[in-house]
C-alpha cells in the first residue's frame, strides 16, 4: 500500500484538549482513528485516550499483518473501547462515566472500511467531489434525514457515544473500493461545526493533505473565535501501488510481517508527531500490549 497522511489537533478556546487521534499500520493494513471526549461529562480526554488505545491494541493483536474481516473487527474494537471506558468509570466509583465519540477507518488492500459512533466524521473526496460522509448520531441529523421534528435541538446533542450506560449505537460501512487520489478525512466536530461540507471538500480537493489539513484546522479556529472547540483532523490520500511515491507518503511494501508502526501515544499532548522517535514508539507499543494483557485477563 502507498498513502500520504497528515494529522493536526488544536486546543482552541478550551482549557484542555479532549480530542485524540492517531494512525498505525502493518505491511498490509492501516488503521486511522479520531476520538472526541465529550464535554459535560468528567474526564473526556481519558475516554478518548482509552478508546484510541483500545482500538489500536486490538488492531495490533489481530493485524497479522492483515485483518480477516474489517467490518467485524471494527465493531468488536469499538465495543471493547466502550467496555474499557465503562470499566474505568466503575473502578473509579464515578457517578457519571467519561464519554467520547469515535470514528475509525481501516485501509486494506484497495478498500477502506470505517465505523463511527457520535458526531466525529469521515469524509471521502473523489475527483474534487464529496463521494460520501458519515451521518452523525445526533437528534439534529436524525431530524434532517426525515425523522421526527424536534424543537430547539442543537447539533451537539447526541443519542449515542462510547462510555454511556446504554449500549452504543454505531454504523459500519461495507468496504469501499478506493481509486488513486481519493482523500479520506477523519475529524472532530470542532472542524465541521465551523466549516461547511463544501468548504471542507474544496480545501481537500485543491491541496495535498499536508497542506489542506493545517489550513482547515486554522480556518475552523478562526471562524469559531475565542470560544472554539478542540479541532482535530487526520487525512489520508490513497495511491495505487503503481503510483509515484510522494516524499511525504508511506509505502508499506518493505515492512516485514511482524512490524507494527504507530503514532498513537499516551495522553496529555495537544499534537502528536507524524514521525515519532523509536523510544516513543516503544512506549506506545508497551502501553498497547499492556492493554491487551488486561483485556485477555478479564475474559479468562
Amino acid at each position: 500500500m502507498k498513502f500520504s497522511v497528515f494529522q493536526v489537533s488544536r486546543r482552541g478556546g478550551r482549557e484542555k484538549n479532549e480530542d485524540r487521534m492517531g494512525y498505525c499500520y502493518t505491511r498490509e493494513s492501516g488503521l486511522f482513528v479520531v476520538a472526541d471526549g465529550m464535554g459535560g461529562h468528567p474526564e473526556g480526554e481519558v475516554a478518548a485516550q482509552l478508546a484510541l488505545q483500545t482500538v489500536s491494541a486490538t488492531y495490533q493483536k489481530d493485524a497479522r499483518p492483515a485483518i480477516n474481516d474489517t467490518s467485524e473487527f471494527l465493531a468488536g474494537a469499538l465495543m471493547a473501547a466502550h467496555d474499557q471506558i465503562v470499566r474505568y468509570g466503575s473502578e473509579k466509583g464515578m457517578l457519571d462515566t467519561p464519554r467520547t465519540t469515535l470514528v475509525a477507518c481501516i485501509l486494506q488492500g484497495t478498500c477502506a472500511t470505517w465505523i463511527h459512533c457520535g458526531d466525529s466524521r469521515l469524509y471521502v473526496v473523489r475527483r474534487g467531489e464529496l463521494l460520501m460522509r458519515t451521518r452523525d448520531h445526533s437528534y439534529l441529523e436524525k431530524q434532517s434525514a426525515g425523522g421526527a421534528h424536534l424543537e430547539h435541538m442543537t447539533r451537539n446533542i447526541l443519542f449515542s457515544c462510547l462510555g454511556s450506560p446504554t449500549k452504543p449505537i454505531f454504523d459500519v460501512t461495507s468496504p469501499v473500493m478506493l481509486q488513486q487520489g481519493d482523500k479520506l478525512l477523519l475529524c472532530s466536530d470542532g472542524l465541521w461545526g465551523s466549516l461547511t461540507d463544501h468548504e471542507i471538500v474544496k480545501h481537500l480537493a485543491a491541496k495535498s493533505v499536508s497542506a489542506a489539513v493545517p489550513d482547515l484546522v486554522e480556518n475552523a479556529l478562526r471562524v469559531a473565535g475565542e470560544q472554539s472547540d478542540n479541532v482535530t483532523a487526520l487525512a489520508m490520500e490513497w495511491e495505487t501501488p503503481d503510483a509515484i511515491e510522494s516524499t511525504l507518503g508511506i509505502s508499506t511494501g518493505s515492512i516485514s510481517d511482524g512490524v507494527f508502526a504507530s503514532t498513537i501515544q499516551a495522553g496529555g499532548m495537544d499534537t502528536w508527531a507524524d514521525d515519532p522517535d523509536e523510544a516513543t514508539i516503544e512506549r506506545s507499543i508497551a502501553e498497547i500490549n499492556d492493554a491487551i494483557r488486561r483485556s485477555a485477563a478479564r475474559k479468562a
